[in-house]
């Protein structure tokens, strides 16, 4: 499953530079699918193509918050998701709304880094 930012995150910030897939982004800041990765176009579910530079509408505008897309648990790259190993809150938790297995996580990193 990927991991969530719970509205009891204070903003420290210390989370977002401990994702190796960039998927940590300040509230009210948009995202891309190309910050942290090797992607250079992504099919959405829908079917459409889109550049992966492409900004991206913020998933929140009043916390720090995961793009659950780009959301590996740090599988490939650590033994436990960074994010939750240093937030002094305890707000980077699981999502129970997103579900993945270890080995869909592994190839959402492949996918995304090109390893």
């Amino acid at each position: 499953m990927a991991i969530m930012i719970t509205d009891e995150c204070i903003n420290c910030g210390a989370c977002e530079p401990e994702c190796p897939n960039t998927a940590i982004y300040e509230g009210g800041i948009e995202w891309t699918w190309a910050g942290g990765t090797n992607l250079k176009e992504v099919t959405l579910e829908d079917g459409s193509v889109i550049d992966a530079t492409e900004k991206q509408d913020p998933v929140s505008d009043e916390f720090y918050y995961i793009v659950t897309a780009k959301c590996t648990e740090c599988t490939g790259f650590h033994e436990e998701p960074q994010c939750a190993a240093v937030c002094p809150v305890d707000c980077c938790v699981d999502d129970p709304d997103h579900r993945e297995s270890e080995e869909d996580l592994l190839a959402k990193k492949i996918y995304m880094h090109g390893e």
